[in-house]
């Protein structure tokens, strides 16, 4: 997955995922939306074959991209949870 930093303030961040989708986009940024530091959390997708672009906006002093990692870890931390009940072949 790349990502391409657009804009990146103090609390404000505007990204671009490749190669991503409306499945992933709408649970990162429910996952975001769930600290209670963020502002804003959407995406847009401008065009039907483009990548999407996240923007995120905190309150205080909490950075963007921080909220961003965090979310994707607690995704990651769900999934992995989720693989260890599943039984393996």
């Amino acid at each position: 997955m790349n990502i391409k930093i657009l804009e990146l303030e103090k609390n404000k961040a505007r990204l671009i995922i490749q190669g991503e989708g409306h499945t992933f986009m709408n649970v990162l940024t429910e996952e975001i939306l769930k600290d209670p530091d963020v502002d804003v959390a959407r995406y847009l997708v401008k065009f039907q074959f483009s990548d999407p672009e996240l923007l995120v906006t905190t309150r205080g002093n909490r950075d963007p991209l921080a909220v961003v990692r965090d979310a994707c870890g607690r995704l990651e931390g769900y999934c992995s949870e989720l693989l260890e009940q599943i039984p393996a072949d």
